[in-house]
């Protein structure tokens, strides 16, 4: 039966891919300055602690394999439309494409062997209370590696030096939520292991605890570790590298591409809409009478909780997946196919019949989106990594040490 299900699917994604041809980027586009996608859901019920057994990359592995990544170049940042700012610090300059930094799993067994558990339980703490803030730990652990690579960069405050940081760009603020956990782990860990831990390591262990108890422990994977904290933060680099969502199809793959992530890689790490919530401005855009391919009846139930033109001051919050909106699960490629989803990034996996089949793949194969997911996780965790030349283990993941 599930065959003939995803053969059915299949012809019928076909026609659809074939109408719908995936727009060309534009030759030039500004900066985004509307407001992007939040998905970290405002305070709920409380959601009873997990009893299950914890993931077995707690506890020490026989073996550590250890994975080594190239400290990749960043892309040329685009010219930012944004406005300018009082003397942010310069860039640090790149490595060499030849140098690498060596991540490995069980990275802090001897020198801090209680890292992992101790962000574990600020992670177990937050989520038992507020599954929201899981579903923001695992968007900040992408926005993080999207600018400057997984370096922490997204968690510097503002500075006399640097008015306008990442976590103050559009893409970021006032959605990005999470920061609280991070802050409670590293100073956990700093009365434990003083100035063994980076901050970047900490977000990559949230995230990935984030997605263990968020996914009920069916995404359950061991994380890598060694990445050193960055010292440059710019909030013009955040609307340059991070994806709006109003990107189509050829957009996000060139976007994903230039961080070494392919379209698979992206049709699997869309997933992680099926938590958390979005602000009405991110999609209002696809409501009537704007023209879109919306479902109508999700588009009318959207209409009645947002304005009109949503602002600064009035964008209320809608969850994502209206089914099971705190649960990281495959949800997310069932709304899809049923045209669900809010942002036209998220639509625009039907424009292309690759991407199609593997929505439809990620729906209706038991497992497999789980497994790829912790795969892309790893994968987008190793995004360009500091070395020594350019990076630290912070004091506070807040601010760089003097």
């Amino acid at each position: 039966m599930a065959n003939l299900a995803v053969a059915i699917l299949f012809a019928s994604l076909g026609a659809v891919a074939t109408a719908q041809k995936a727009s060309a980027p534009a030759a030039e586009m500004p900066a985004y300055q509307g407001s992007y996608p939040s998905y970290a859901s405002p305070p709920v019920a409380e959601m009873p602690a997990y009893q299950g057994s914890y993931p077995s990359h707690i506890s020490s592995p026989a073996a550590s394999p250890s994975y080594t990544f190239p400290a990749a170049t960043p892309a040329p940042s685009q010219p930012s439309m944004a406005a300018p700012t009082a003397s942010p610090p310069s860039p640090t300059p790149s490595p060499s494409p030849g140098r690498r930094r060596r991540l490995r799993v069980g990275f802090y067994r001897r020198s801090c062997p209680r890292a992992e558990k101790i962000v574990r339980e600020a992670v177990r703490n937050a989520t038992s209370k507020n599954p929201g803030l899981g579903a923001g730990i695992i968007r900040m652990h992408f926005h993080d590696c999207f600018v400057q690579g997984c370096d922490a960069s997204v968690l510097l405050d503002p500075t006399a030096a640097n008015p306008q940081p990442e976590k103050l760009s559009p893409p970021n603020f006032p959605s990005l939520r999470g920061f609280e956990v991070i802050d409670a782990a590293k100073e956990a860990l700093e009365k434990v292991c003083p100035g063994r831990v980076s901050c970047a390591d900490i977000i990559a262990f949230a995230a990935r605890d984030a997605s263990f108890f968020l996914s009920r422990a069916r995404i359950n994977f061991r994380m890598p570790a060694g990445r050193l904290d960055g010292r440059v933060s710019l909030s013009s680099e955040a609307l340059d590298f991070l994806p709006p969502p109003f990107f189509n199809l050829s957009q996000l793959v060139d976007n994903f591409k230039a961080k070494n992530l392919d379209e698979d890689d992206l049709v699997v790490l869309s997933g992680a809409h099926t938590i958390g919530v979005s602000h009405c401005s991110s999609f209002t855009d696809r409501l009537p009478p704007n023209p879109s391919d919306m479902n109508p009846a999700f588009a009318t139930l959207l209409q009645s909780k947002c304005p009109v033109s949503p602002n600064f001051t009035n964008d209320p919050t809608v969850v994502q997946d209206i089914v099971t909106p705190n649960r990281l699960d495959t949800r997310y490629y069932t709304n899809v196919l049923k045209r669900n989803v809010l942002f036209t990034s998220d639509a625009a996996l039907l424009s292309s019949w690759r991407t199609a089949r593997k929505v439809v793949e990620n729906a209706l194969i038991p497992r497999r989106w789980e497994s790829k997911f912790a795969r892309a996780m790893v994968k987008m965790a190793a995004i360009e990594l500091k070395t020594a030349a350019n990076g630290e283990i912070r004091k506070m993941c807040r601010v760089v040490n003097n």
